[in-house]
């Protein structure tokens, strides 16, 4: 055929600005060029336990049952959706941007009898409304996302837990936009399961997602328990209504990262040390700390752009600290302009999804881009950009009131 063999991989310096991925810390990438043991060599086991103990901190738990499933956040928010519904079940979810759709499309193919609460992308709801729900609904599960990337606000949680104790319900949230860069706290706020993925305020990349089960969560999902027939032994759980999964099968990975070490799958070796590493910055930072250098550099970003004129998009009480979204400018093509500031100046930024489609670009600002150069070098930037599309901008207004932010 005379095919040219392929080059070895090497991506343009890229600068990604947007709502996630984001650029991985080095340190994390050295993490993960470690080579390869064994599953079952003490060192993996070994390398299995700490992650365990690492992800405990960053999901302010104390709850055993902390590991990670091995895949993007979707595998997380899979597991732990096949695993905690059985078909049937009544799930309910507030949907508030495109990630509580995602929600609801995974328990619907869980054959869950689904029920939606919706809002305008851009606002919460309170929690009176979700107890309503509940108590219309009756509910199982209340599977509610944080931080939706898509709209950049993030629900507000700190009371549900106490809601859905009152009424025998799971809580469980997709933390994947914002765990690590915003206040959450699993136990306090009686969180069953949570979900999240690397590739945003954690500042690894996309393909471990960690996970955290409450006893009563644990207690659900081994009731379904049923070990394979390859490797099953004398007195194991069979059910004739098995998780619908065997990959997101909680009740297995729970047996291969406990005492067990039930063979289930290989261990995804290379993420689980990109994963640790991960944990392992963020727990020696201090979880408050990260929290904190998301929502200064995150500010930064935000007087910035307001500087300049953009408007802000959704409601800015409960924003994200860690994505910002603003309304392209009038007269501006988006698309094009995004392009330029890839093409020209290798920085990247967000567009949108569904209703926003076209309206609005989304600014990420987390993990190891939480920099001053990186939100000054993007402000710069996307002035360059929107004066050549004759947009009216003071001359270094953006990047003036940023570096005044910082004080």
């Amino acid at each position: 055929m005379g095919h040219m063999p392929a080059e070895p991989i090497n991506p343009p310096p890229r600068l990604l600005m947007g709502p996630g991925p984001i650029n991985a810390d080095p340190r994390v990438l050295r993490a993960m060029s470690a080579q390869l043991v064994g599953q079952y060599d003490p060192a993996m086991t070994a390398y299995m336990n700490e992650t365990m103990e690492l992800y405990r901190g960053v999901f302010r738990t104390s709850n055993e049952a902390t590991l990670l499933v091995d895949g993007t956040s979707r595998a997380g928010i899979e597991a732990a959706l096949v695993s905690l519904l059985e078909p049937g079940d009544i799930v309910l979810v507030p949907i508030f941007g495109r990630f509580g759709h995602l929600l609801r499309e995974i328990a619907e193919r869980a054959q869950a009898d689904v029920r939606v609460i919706e809002r305008e992308w851009g606002t919460v709801f309170t929690p009176g409304e979700i107890e309503a729900a509940i108590i219309e609904h009756k509910p199982k599960v209340l599977a509610v996302v944080h931080g939706d990337t898509s709209t950049t606000v993030a629900q507000p949680l700190d009371e549900l837990g106490a809601i859905c104790q009152r009424h025998g319900v799971l809580l469980y949230s997709d933390t994947t936009a914002s765990l690590a860069g915003n206040t959450f706290e699993t136990d306090e706020w009686g969180l069953d399961v949570v979900t999240a993925g690397l590739q945003k305020c954690l500042g690894g990349p996309s393909g471990s997602a960690p996970i955290t089960m409450s006893p009563a969560a644990v207690e659900v999902i081994n009731s379904r328990k049923s070990i394979e027939a390859g490797i099953r032994s004398e007195g194991d759980a069979v059910s004739a209504h098995p998780i619908r999964s065997n990959y997101f099968d909680l009740s297995q990975i729970l047996d291969y990262w406990g005492p067990k070490r039930l063979n289930h799958h290989t261990e995804a070796t290379s993420m689980l040390y990109g994963a640790r590493e991960c944990a392992r910055l963020l727990v020696k930072e201090g979880i408050p700390n990260a929290v904190e250098r998301h929502r200064l550099h995150g500010g930064a970003m935000v007087a910035g752009l307001d500087a300049m004129g953009f408007r802000l998009f959704g409601d800015q009480s409960v924003r994200m600290n860690n994505v910002v979204g603003v309304y392209i400018p009038d007269g501006i093509d988006g698309d094009a302009a995004r392009a330029a500031m890839l093409n020209d100046f290798g920085i990247e930024i967000g567009t949108s999804f569904g209703p926003l489609h076209g309206k609005v670009w989304r600014i990420g600002v987390m993990g190891y881009n939480t920099r001053r150069d990186a939100v000054l070098t993007t402000l710069a930037t996307l002035e360059q950009v929107l004066r050549a599309g004759g947009v009216p901008i003071t001359a270094g207004s953006g990047v003036g009131a940023a570096v005044d932010f910082y004080g």
